[in-house]
């Protein structure tokens, strides 16, 4: 079962969807959750789902915190800008059958506000240090080349790597079979284990910007970083703990390294 709690329903006009969910790097959630922070999006609804980890999290001790996707939107402010409607969150889905659950309900619901277009955003892991990272980039649709290639991302993505997993590549796979057109943005990074890399995110934010026609004060990422590396390191902790004791009450457990890689 995976249920979106509306708590507003904002009026928007052809807003493109823009997903920064936890994978390689971080990249996706470090990227889309600054968007948050310095457009200043309004939170208007959350998505919970058996197919995240079963448990809470406890803040300062006492505060409980449930495993979460969450939905804001902005809108656009001057000519050449679209309404967008931003997704960060916790966590992915536990089990491959949850990807498909989540991210169908995902699009159902931008779907009722008239989204066309989805951004994802993720990471690519070349297992080296990224001294000068790019953007890489796969889309849907071919036209889609003509009108972003000039942003400067290297559509060359098929060449590296022959799949992506998770919501970065579901989400515009699933979508285009809704006629929803999509672009996946990827940051190189090396791909090592519980790593945020700031570097990346921030190459691949500069270019998501100019796709969408936005400036962003970006004096502020490093110390956003630390701030979101901080929460993202405890959930992948708890997440693993919890692999390791799910893990001893089945009879064939599936790895946990195969469980947590993804690329996306």
């Amino acid at each position: 079962m995976t249920i979106i709690r509306v708590f507003e329903k904002p009026k928007l006009k052809n807003p493109l969807l823009v997903e920064g969910l936890p994978g390689v790097g971080n990249i996706g959630r470090v990227a889309v959750g600054y968007l948050v922070e310095e457009l200043k999006a309004k939170k208007f609804a959350h998505l919970y789902s058996e197919h995240f980890f079963p448990f809470v999290m406890l803040h300062e001790n006492y505060q409980i915190h449930l495993l979460k996707n969450e939905f804001y939107y902005w809108k656009a402010k001057k000519p050449g800008q679209r309404d967008l409607i931003l997704l960060v969150g916790d966590c992915q889905s536990l089990s491959p059958n949850g990807h498909y659950e989540v991210i169908e309900k995902i699009l159902d619901f931008a779907e009722g506000f008239g989204v066309k277009e989805i951004f994802t955003i993720g990471g690519i892991a070349t297992g080296e240090i990224e001294e000068k990272p790019k953007t890489l980039g796969a889309v849907t649709d071919r036209e889609l080349l003509a009108k972003y290639r000039k942003s400067g991302v290297d559509f060359t993505a098929g060449k590296k790597v022959g799949y992506i997993v998770g919501a970065a590549g579901l989400l515009v796979g699933l979508g285009k079979e809704r006629g929803i057109k999509g672009v996946t943005l990827l940051g190189e990074t090396s791909g090592f284990p519980i790593v945020t890399d700031p570097k990346a995110a921030e190459v691949v934010l500069n270019t998501v910007t100019r796709m969408m026609g936005l400036k962003l004060d970006m004096s502020k990422l490093d110390q956003r970083v630390k701030e979101m590396e901080k929460f993202i390191k405890k959930v992948e902790t708890l997440q693993r703990k919890a692999l390791t004791n799910m893990g001893k009450d089945e009879k064939a457990p599936v790895k946990e390294e195969e469980q947590l890689r993804y690329i996306g």
